[in-house]
């Protein structure tokens, strides 16, 4: 701490992270005013009043309902993610022909904007929405074509977007686990009689579980904040972000800091979880081992 350089680098520091977290940290304050207070300083008064106007409902738009189902698609994402993260992780190992082009065209996304993703997704399922309504009225099935509306929805488009946001970082995430994996363990198993899914239940899964939380969290919070993804392939409903972005126009009360306010917590939350979770996961292997 005697250094020369150590007090300049440290206010750097403290300015960079007063810069990060500060906009959550004024909004959360913010959301604790009192009934007379409006979007900005000073405060006036000190209640949780917003917080129950929140739940009371926020114009037409059904906060609970948003909440529901960004959190059913992000369960959904983060089990695919954790499940398909972990397949790539396990094939790459090995090496296969075409590998190159399928680990080049699954991080692309990246790489490109998130609007020009949904809004080719978007135009994809409204492609698909025409042949089927071609098939259908060539076939001759009109109670089916009037029933029917279209294939986007928060499972199919709204689901496949967010993957595209999601796996690419699961996939890097498990690579680098598998990059440094030591196969002894796996090979001493194979040498005590353990087939290989045995070896992968009882000494792979085990030894990589912590960075399996890792992926799950990564594809929980990155869902469930994801705007740009959804906002053209959602189809007819909303996730909580989108109805929280088009609140901003609409509510002009600290109500909307209550509920920016809940959504962060939230995602500290599953970040706590899953830090926990990993730890205790390092624990068991490590007495295992």
């Amino acid at each position: 701490m005697n250094r020369r350089g150590f007090w300049p680098l440290a206010i750097v520091f403290a300015l960079y992270v007063l810069f990060l977290y500060g906009p959550v940290i004024t909004i959360f304050v913010l959301s604790f005013q009192g009934p007379e207070g409006g979007l900005t300083f000073p405060m006036r008064g000190a209640s949780l009043h917003w917080y129950h106007e929140l739940f009371k409902g926020l114009g037409v738009v059904d906060i609970g309902a948003a909440i529901r189902r960004s959190l059913g698609l992000g369960l959904v994402v983060m089990a695919l993610t954790v499940l398909l993260s972990l397949l790539a992780g396990l094939a790459f190992r090995k090496g296969f022909k075409g590998s190159g082009v399928l680990f080049y065209s699954s991080v692309a996304s990246l790489i490109m904007p998130s609007i020009i993703i949904s809004l080719g997704i978007g135009l994809q399922f409204r492609l698909f929405d025409t042949l089927i309504k071609g098939v259908l009225e060539a076939l001759g099935w009109t109670a089916t074509l009037e029933g029917y509306n279209t294939l986007m929805g928060l499972y199919t488009s709204g689901l496949g977007a967010h993957l595209t946001w999601t796996l690419p970082f699961g996939m890097l995430i498990m690579f680098a686990v598998f990059n440094r994996f030591n196969p002894a363990y796996e090979e001493a198993a194979r040498d005590l009689g353990a087939t290989p899914w045995q070896a992968l239940r009882h000494v792979v899964l085990p030894l990589i579980g912590p960075s399996l939380v890792g992926v799950g969290m990564f594809g929980f919070t990155l869902s469930w904040d994801e705007i740009a993804r959804s906002s053209q392939a959602i189809g007819d409903v909303n996730t909580l972000p989108l109805e929280l972005q088009g609140l901003t126009t609409t509510v002009t009360t600290p109500a909307i800091y209550a509920l920016g306010s809940m959504t962060t917590l939230v995602s500290l939350a599953v970040i706590l979880f899953a830090l926990g979770a990993a730890a205790l996961m390092r624990r068991r292997a490590a007495a295992r081992l």
